[in-house]
């Protein structure tokens, strides 16, 4: 509840800009697929850019149009990946699992 409220307060004033650092890491998995959910949502109907820093790659192909992936320290830029509109809402698409696979790969997984 305590990442909802501050999610909501963040969201309160119609940022154009949206930094989310890890936001659904400690959330059990129903709440964690219904706050990505709700964040989508509101980035679709409110155009906000939104920064998201994450480790879970499916999180990442499911919430983003873009993926940065970055190196160790000291940090860079190892690919920049464009994901396809609409990718995100089918993950057993191919397409979905090719992106996977290769981010995994760059991440040396």
């Amino acid at each position: 509840m305590a990442q909802r409220a501050a999610l909501a307060r963040a969201l309160v004033n119609r940022p154009r800009l949206f930094l989310l650092d890890e936001p659904f890491g400690k959330l059990d998995a129903l709440t964690r697929l219904t706050l990505q959910d709700e964040i989508a949502s509101l980035w679709a109907s409110q155009g906000f850019t939104a920064v998201l820093v994450t480790h879970d790659v499916e999180e990442a192909l499911r919430l983003s149009n873009r993926v940065i992936v970055l190196s160790e320290r000291p940090a860079h830029v190892v690919e920049d990946i464009r994901v396809p509109a609409g990718l995100g809402s089918d993950e057993a698409a191919p397409e979905f699992q090719r992106l996977r696979r290769h981010i995994l790969a760059l991440l040396g997984r």
